[in-house]
């Protein structure tokens, strides 16, 4: 089978998608009604869809500190700017971002950005579509509401092909009812690769992403709220590690964002720390890219500092 040609998960999933449009048109008489679910986004305050007279969609504007950051081999960190949105707007479940890298010139010497011929933009949309609302009905199977047909677009636009990263996760997702204040929603996807910073699993379909969101509401304290929010990604099933050759490159790819934040008003602060294992699917212990060997640093934490100005649904 080609590797540019769908796998037989693609079919299968469309066969489920379809099959869930006709199952919740035709059998909702037979199962629970639930009030739609909050939406969940990874690093934000839970959302409800909005009066028609009110505003549905929450936007920071941030400046961010990160550090130790392991996206691939090399430990990183910058300051940049962040556009954040989130919402909730009948079966529109919308989560995004847009980041300008190292806006203040101020990073770790293996990041570029904004005004070093670096990638200036980087950015993620996350956006869910209910088809179950869109049938006129509400879903609920067990602890289960709703049925997403979802996507993860991840863009960076870099200067040449190996800084360029042109990614699509796309399939099915959910809402997890917990009967408690915890929120749970979770994505299965497969992935299709353009542009993979010049790596051999370009302009394939490759693996597939098992994501959870989650978001926890700590108390009201200081005229404000704090929370729990965050996420995980789970890759798999990829062939980069063969097609590369040898054992610079894992099949696999996991990290676990949990954030502390607190909204007070047009306030937003937030704390983050971010577990990664394989980043960037980088693997081997040592590696060599032409200046003698050094040690890969694809595992282990990162952190993250944010303060930033919300407006619209708080």
């Amino acid at each position: 089978m080609s590797r540019n040609n769908p796998p037989r998960l693609v079919v299968s999933l469309l066969s489920i998608t379809l099959f869930a449009i006709w199952s919740v048109t035709a059998c909702a008489g037979d199962v629970d009604t639930v009030t739609p679910a909050p939406a969940n986004p990874p690093l934000t305050t839970t959302v409800t869809p909005a009066a028609t007279d009110q505003p549905w969609l929450h936007q920071t504007l941030s400046l961010i500190n990160s550090s130790l950051t392991r996206f691939g081999p090399y430990r990183t960190g910058n300051a940049y700017l962040e556009y954040e949105y989130y919402g909730t707007n009948g079966p529109f479940n919308l989560y995004g971002y847009v980041d300008a890298l190292k806006i203040l010139g101020a990073g770790s010497q293996n990041t570029s950005g904004v005004w070093d011929h670096g990638a200036p933009i980087f950015s993620e949309q996350e956006p869910r579509v209910a088809l179950d609302t869109l049938a006129g009905k509400n879903f609920q199977l067990g602890p289960f509401k709703h049925i997403y047909l979802a996507a993860d677009w991840i863009y960076n636009q870099g200067g040449s092909r190996s800084s360029e990263q042109n990614t699509l996760y796309a399939g099915l997702g959910t809402d997890i009812d917990t009967h408690t204040p915890l929120a749970l929603s979770a994505n299965l996807y497969l992935n299709r690769e353009w542009q993979n910073y010049g790596n051999a699993n370009e302009f394939s379909w490759d693996g597939y992403r098992f994501q959870m969101n989650y978001f926890y509401p700590l108390g009201h304290y200081l005229g404000g709220d704090f929370s729990y929010a965050g996420f995980f990604n789970y890759d798999f099933g990829s062939k980069l590690r063969e097609e590369t050759g040898g054992n610079t490159f894992s099949d696999t790819e996991f990290d676990s964002t949990n954030a502390l934040v607190y909204s007070y008003k047009h306030l937003r602060l937030v704390a983050v720390a971010r577990y990664f294992h394989n980043g960037g699917q980088w693997n081997s212990s040592m590696l060599n890219f032409g200046n003698g060997f050094f040690q890969n640093r694809s595992t282990g934490w990162g952190y993250y500092l944010e303060a930033g100005y919300q407006w619209g649904k708080i």
